[in-house]
């Protein structure tokens, strides 16, 4: 490893501060003092020590960087640019937080090729490099031989005070120490400043103590603002524990070289202003107009992409000394990481029913389907955040992935729900086609919202597998009772909600989870039995809704159900057409799928000249009026559970045949 001169090494690291400080400047908005303290680290990070290709950012062994505190997101910016990613030329730089850019106001996975996780929302980007570090050693020791390693690369991330603080980067950090994921290195920014001033006022822990009980190797190197030789040794010390995560405690100065604002708030969340970027210039002597970076500086960055095709070239002739040696694991190696092709006729494995077999609850059924894929979709894995046994998520005969037991497939999340979100969000986005899931009761969304939100946002492939769906979970009680959570998770974008009506939905449902490979699905569950409708089938779940049951003629009435209450409807239609009335049963499982049908086909199933329709969940009835229209109604849920056997609950709460019938009457 060829370290470069002390000058030149000053002079790279202060074309990241000002790239950082003029983009900023230009925006009136971001936040330039991490850049500005955390350059150093960065620049031995990404100078000494990662193996990238900035001409292939895809490139499946390269080591991941993570942004962990995503609001200094010009660090990552300017490294971009300047080790020469075609995703940041210098155009973006000054485009910085404006429409349309490469250089949105957080790092974008999907809007910036070189950026590996969407981050932002503190905590969420260490949690993912867990999921990023499992997802290596997962591969590692499936695919590697003792002569041949396709998958042997570190995980760096920078993270800050903030994301200290924050619950989920305990919950992760906690069961990333438990597992002894050796190539996760971490380099904390410790700079004692956040957004309300310095971290005294609310953050007085010892960090360090904190990561040596969570079972990680823990160092700490004084002076991070000049001492790049300790960074260094820290680095490569980290990188010799391997039985371990490494946290690198770095000690630095927000805002670094301005006379006025280093060290204080006021360079954390805004611009430095023209005068105090002048100061800046001047104190640190850089001699140069906005946006300009010295030939030298440039050459020496761009070194990174001669080395990087170096790295690549070197990987692809083991890759190809692979293939010869071992044709059989290099052809599920191929599918799984570069074609990201499902395995031929996997679909097949989908269990399907008829109205002849017995009543299952829906998280039955979708234990059956799990463990239907896991023999054919060596790439599922996943498991719960320890409701296993009462999800039903365990994939039988798999094994536990645990410290040195990689290979296995079932991830013992603990109660740490959040952390299991942004975990699996980890290991969708490492980007070789592993398809991940989580399961925790539906209440319990609450605790991982914001994972389930970055997964629709940043086009991550997870499914989510929620089950105890309704309050007839029963006795125990409102707390553990979901009532307002489907109509709130149905309003994040891109997130596909399905309430599976019987155990053919639920096959549906897993096809289209598997199948989407841009886009989160959460599957709501029941923990009572349901029976086999009659009409039911996968492809009719692919659609989100379709006619269940009709009579003949244009329909008096629709009846709209979702999951354990479309078989409630099934038995009110009958009482209502023994009455004379012609009813259909339409089972809604996903209202996002139906929305995204032809204008065509949601007419023949919800005809707009039919204005009598009764929409039957049980969950609050908000949105549901675009459904019913202005003269139809809901059986619905508008208060909180109550604590006693569940079917006596819906009982209570009107979800019983004749409630249904007589709200039908009543329209």
């Amino acid at each position: 490893m060829v370290v470069a001169t002390k000058s030149i090494q000053e002079l790279c690291i202060n074309a990241i501060r000002f790239l950082a400080i003029d983009a900023v400047e230009k925006a009136k908005s971001g936040h330039p003092g991490l850049p500005m303290g955390a350059a150093p680290m960065a620049f031995v990070l990404w100078d000494q020590f990662m193996r990238f290709n900035p001409k292939d950012p895809k490139w499946i062994n390269r080591d991941r960087f993570v942004l962990s505190a995503g609001h200094g997101c010009m660090l990552q910016y300017a490294l971009l640019y300047l080790t020469g990613y075609d995703s940041v030329p210098l155009e973006e730089i000054k485009q910085f937080r404006q429409w349309q850019s490469k250089t949105p106001g957080h790092p974008e996975n999907f809007v910036t090729s070189g950026i590996e996780v969407t981050t932002g929302p503190l905590g969420q980007g260490i949690a993912n490099a867990v999921g990023i570090a499992l997802s290596e050693a997962h591969l590692a020791t499936v695919f590697n031989k003792p002569d041949h390693k396709l998958i042997d690369h570190y995980t760096y991330v920078i993270l800050g005070d903030g994301c200290n603080m924050e619950g989920i980067s305990g919950e992760a950090c906690s069961i990333a120490g438990h597992w002894g994921l050796g190539k996760l290195i971490a380099l904390y920014d410790d700079n004692h400043i956040s957004i309300d001033g310095s971290t005294d006022i609310a953050f007085t822990e010892d960090v360090s103590k904190r990561f040596e009980a969570y079972g990680w190797h823990v160092q700490h190197v004084e002076d991070g603002n000049t001492d790049l030789e300790g960074i260094a040794k820290a680095i490569e010390a980290a990188k010799a524990v391997t039985d371990k995560p490494s946290m690198i405690k770095v000690t630095t100065l927000i805002g670094y070289g301005s006379p006025a604002k280093q060290n204080t708030a006021d360079a954390h969340g805004a611009a430095l202003g023209k005068d105090e970027v002048a100061a800046t210039r001047k104190n640190l002597g850089w001699d140069y107009e906005p946006f300009v970076i010295p030939e030298d500086v440039l050459k020496h960055f761009r070194q990174a992409v001669t080395k990087g095709a170096d790295y690549q070239t070197e990987w692809e002739a083991t890759w190809t000394q692979y293939q010869a040696k071992y044709p059989q694991e290099a052809a599920e190696f191929n599918r799984l990481v570069f074609t990201k092709e499902l395995p031929e006729n996997w679909e097949k494995a989908l269990p399907v029913y008829t109205p002849a077999d017995k009543a299952l609850a829906s998280r039955k059924s979708s234990e059956i389907t799990l463990n239907a894929l896991a023999k054919v979709l060596p790439e599922l894995i996943g498991g719960s955040a320890d409701l296993t046994h009462s999800n039903y998520t365990l994939l039988k005969g798999y094994g536990d992935f645990q410290k040195n037991q990689y290979n296995n497939r079932n991830i013992h999340f603990g109660v740490r729900e959040h952390a299991m979100g942004a975990i699996c969000n980890g290991i969708s986005l490492y980007g070789a086609g592993l398809i991940p899931y989580g399961a925790t009761f539906l209440i319990f969304t609450d605790y991982m919202r914001n994972a389930i939100r970055l997964s629709a946002l940043s086009e991550a492939q997870v499914i989510w597998v929620m089950t105890h769906d309704s309050v007839a979970l029963g006795e125990d009680g409102p707390t553990h009772q979901p009532v307002e959570h489907i109509t709130s998770l149905r309003a994040i974008p891109d997130l596909i909600v399905l309430r599976p009506a019987d155990a053919n939905e639920t096959s549906g449902a897993y096809k289209i989870a598997v199948e989407n490979r841009k886009r989160p699905t959460l599957l709501a569950l029941s923990r009572q039995n349901l029976p086999i409708l009659e009409g039911s089938s996968i492809e009719n779940t692919l659609k989100g809704a379709y006619i269940l049951s009709d009579s003949q003629g244009t329909p008096d009435l629709i009846l709209i159900g979702t999951g354990s209450e479309t078989g409630l409807c099934v038995e009110a239609a009958k009482v209502l057409i023994s009455e004379g009335l012609k009813v259909r049963v339409v089972s809604m499982p996903s209202w996002e799928l139906f929305e995204e049908q032809t204008a065509e086909y949601k007419e023949s199933v919800l005809p707009k000249a039919v204005k009598k329709r009764l929409a039957v969940e049980a969950g609050i009835s908000l949105g549901w009026s675009r459904y019913v229209g202005d003269q139809g109604s809901t059986v619905s849920i508008e208060t909180f559970g109550a604590s006693a056997p569940g079917n006596l609950i819906m009982e209570k709460f009107g979800f019983t045949v004749e409630n249904v019938v007589a709200k039908a009457k009543a329209l």
